[in-house]
């Protein structure tokens, strides 16, 4: 009972000194007890533009895209205080550019349709007119619509604060409902083209894919994305397993960079695990005391020296075949560290017994050139959706779900590619008002769509 009981008391002061630095907990859960995060060695610059730094200036619209423009001429000298006649303007040496960009106030534009009745003379039968094509019974635009779908998809304003803003700024009432109305009307909108956008994410050589807590009607669920470099989709789902992971990949069969979680166990093409996630486990082994600790650190060392390499080789100072050969004896020192650490009698057996199962995984980005060795992309992409998460504290039904995981993935894939988010949510909203199909998310055929334009 005493050994149980210690082994137990361990396990527990393990978890307790669990940071962000030394597992996967995010930094916003450290204790004010935790070790800082290693500082970077002041420079002794000062703060600011340094000298020979380009500095970055707003440029003056053209004169054809300026709505006004006045004059200002001086009446005195600032010199001699001289008074500066009128006629002397023509011999003036040169101008001062000056723009100033005001917003206008924004009035709100309503139409009413009166549909008028008619009674047939020959059969006596009343017949009301229809509205025209593309106006719905909805009480708000097409904008109005799409504007309140981005402020509470896009800029993560909850809907109460969205009918402040809609009343503050463009002076529209409407209700919690009414949000809602209108974000289930965007999500339907935009259905067509983020299925779309998963279906290329799932033909693409490389993808990063990582999960995140959800929360649907107050139930545990998992927020699923799934990035490259240009389309990145996400996915809602009360699985986390292989259920989720199958959801989200379906029939990808590319290189899948993750974390080392079994979710990902099933997938049987190449695979390249997070070094990121890696570093905090070798820093959790290398807290342990005695030979435990000691192949931590041993681990956090060849981590050091593998990245040392794989910068050079970013930097384009090492060619990639000059990588490969430097990394064989690295790869054997790893090798050796997870055998040693996984022999039995010591607290990192398990991890390291796990870790050699995935030992091929490690290194797929040596074998093989354009593989990051970490899951940043990915990681990147999942951060705004957790932000949201905190304030929303998640979705009440799977259509709510269902509108997060559409507009975060045309929030990300448009800003990827650098396309306006607004407009395009506007046009995609206008075009299944007329039944017609939305732009594409993706880069090739949003391309040559705008060519042809």
């Amino acid at each position: 009972m005493i050994k149980q009981l210690t082994a137990r008391v361990e396990h527990l002061e393990r978890r307790l000194a669990q940071t962000s630095q030394n597992s996967s907990k995010p930094p916003s859960s450290d204790p004010p007890s935790a070790p800082k995060r290693p500082e970077a060695k002041p420079s002794g610059r000062k703060p600011g533009g340094q000298p020979g730094h380009k500095g970055h200036r707003r440029e003056l619209l053209p004169p054809d895209q300026v709505d006004d423009v006045k004059d200002e001429w001086p009446t005195t000298c600032g010199s001699c205080e001289h008074e500066l006649p009128a006629r002397w303007r023509q011999d003036a040496d040169d101008v001062l550019r000056h723009q100033l960009t005001e917003l206008p106030p924004v009035v709100p534009t309503t139409i009413e349709y009166r549909l008028h009745c008619m009674t047939c003379p020959r059969c006596g039968k009343l017949t009301t007119a229809a509205l025209p094509d593309g106006v719905t019974m909805s009480a708000f635009g097409p904008r109005l619509t799409a504007i309140v779908g981005i402020l509470t998809g896009c800029y993560r304003m909850s809907k109460r604060v969205t009918v402040e803003v809609m009343h503050d700024l463009f002076g529209v009432e409407m209700s919690v409902g009414s949000v809602t109305a209108c974000e289930q009307s965007i999500s339907e909108s935009v259905a067509a083209p983020v299925a779309e956008a998963h279906a290329f994410v799932q033909k693409q050589a490389i993808v990063h894919a990582d999960e995140t807590g959800w929360r649907e009607r107050r139930t545990r669920a998992w927020l699923w994305v799934a990035a490259t470099s240009l389309v990145t989709v996400f996915l809602i789902c009360r699985q986390r397993g292989a259920v989720g992971a199958k959801s989200l990949l379906g029939t990808f069969r590319g290189v899948l960079v993750t974390d080392r979680w079994d979710g990902y166990l099933w997938y049987e093409g190449l695979r390249q695990v997070c070094w990121a996630h890696l570093k905090r486990d070798f820093q959790a082994m290398s807290e342990q005391p005695g030979a435990a600790g000691r192949v931590g650190r041993d681990l956090l060392d060849a981590r050091k020296r593998i990245f040392k390499l794989w910068h050079r080789v970013r930097d384009g100072t090492l060619t990639h075949v000059g990588f490969r050969r430097k990394m064989r004896p690295l790869r054997l020192e790893v090798e050796a560290l997870l055998k040693l650490g996984g022999r039995g009698g010591t607290s990192i057996a398990g991890s390291c017994a796990a870790m050699f199962n995935l030992f091929d995984a490690f290194f797929t980005f040596v074998d093989h050139e354009g593989i990051e060795p970490t899951n940043n992309l990915a990681e990147q992409q999942v951060r705004y959706a957790v932000i949201w998460r905190k304030t929303s504290f998640g979705t009440h039904s799977p259509a709510g779900s269902r509108f997060v995981e559409r507009i975060l993935t045309v929030r990300a894939t448009l800003r990827q590619q650098r396309r306006n988010v607004v407009e395009w949510i506007v046009a995609a909203h206008h075009a299944a008002l007329r039944e017609q199909p939305a732009s594409s998310l993706l880069p090739c055929i949003a391309s040559a769509d705008r060519a042809a334009a």
